[in-house]
């Protein structure tokens, strides 16, 4: 049978090359097989030692949807283990299903830096119970916040906001109860010229939940546990001096903190604006506080 002329110039070219056909045919195969798999090394490079410092964790970025998931869950701090490190810390598409978050927590969880990156992740986010401004008797109160992580501040020297401020509707102290987002032990109180009068809560699982500026505290000493929904103190505007006491250097709110130690020793800020956005449909009711 006579071969076309396509057939006839595809049959000279293998005969004058064929160490051509072989390569290519190597080449192709390689990236069947490699491609994959360099892809999916370059991901699990997103675990490190170094992962929990960097600053797209403490970014804490969680989408929308995810967020809206996480609220049905008790303890969303594995399933965000595993979402940050699928997503890129927030720079890839969201993988919300639950189903697909399992799958791939198996790939995960088999490498050496998975256990310490796991636990930062459940000290942030699974001890959450409460938004920290309790609903108040005048319905007409609110506040509001916004993701004010790292904006420059220039009090004392330049520096960046390592927390959130939630701005009141009225600028009056005394107004605002604070209550504690966590369960918790008090591990410090007491005046910071930053902070102002502050209380910092040790919650279960190791995170640190700072709250600033208060111009007064509840019935409260170091060393005391507390619940999450118990009174701290009030929303106030202290601070900004060495001089204790000291107010109107700036409008009543609150400065929200959270803070984790790390195995290394480090101790870290990261972003409150997820774990505020994650808890603001859940306020416990104000009842009258007995404050100091």
């Amino acid at each position: 049978m006579r071969m076309s002329y396509s057939e006839r110039k595809k049959a000279f070219f293998l005969k004058k090359f064929p160490a051509y056909s072989v390569v290519l045919f190597l080449l192709v195969l390689f990236s069947a097989i490699w491609a994959p798999r360099l892809i999916y090394l370059s991901e699990l490079d997103r675990l490190s030692e170094d992962t929990v410092s960097s600053p797209a964790f403490r970014r804490q970025e969680v989408g929308a949807s995810a967020l809206e998931h996480i609220r049905s869950l008790e303890r969303p701090g594995e399933y965000l283990a595993v979402y940050w490190l699928e997503n890129g810390f927030g720079s890839e598409p969201d993988i919300d299903s639950p189903e697909e978050i399992e799958s791939k927590r198996k790939r995960w969880e088999r490498l050496d830096d998975w256990s310490p990156y796991l636990r930062a992740c459940q000290a942030v986010w699974d001890d959450l119970a409460y938004f920290p401004v309790a609903d108040c008797k005048d319905k007409d109160l609110s506040v509001t916040f916004e993701n004010s992580w790292m904006f420059e501040r220039s009090y004392n020297g330049d520096r960046v906001h390592e927390g959130t401020d939630l701005m009141p509707s009225v600028n009056e102290r005394e107004r605002f109860p604070i209550v504690s987002m966590t369960d918790g032990v008090v591990e410090q109180m007491g005046w910071l010229e930053l902070g102002g009068w502050r209380i910092g809560i040790r919650a279960p699982h190791g995170g640190y939940f700072y709250y600033a500026h208060l111009s007064s505290y509840a019935d409260l000493e170091v060393g005391d546990t507390v619940r999450a929904g118990d009174f701290l103190g009030y929303m106030g505007d202290t601070g900004y001096s060495t001089k204790e006491g000291t107010t109107g250097k700036f409008p009543v709110h609150l400065h929200l903190g959270i803070y984790l130690n790390t195995d290394t020793g480090e101790e870290i800020s990261v972003n409150p604006y997820p774990a505020l956005k994650y808890t603001e449909e859940n306020k416990i009711s104000f009842k009258g506080f007995h404050t100091l």
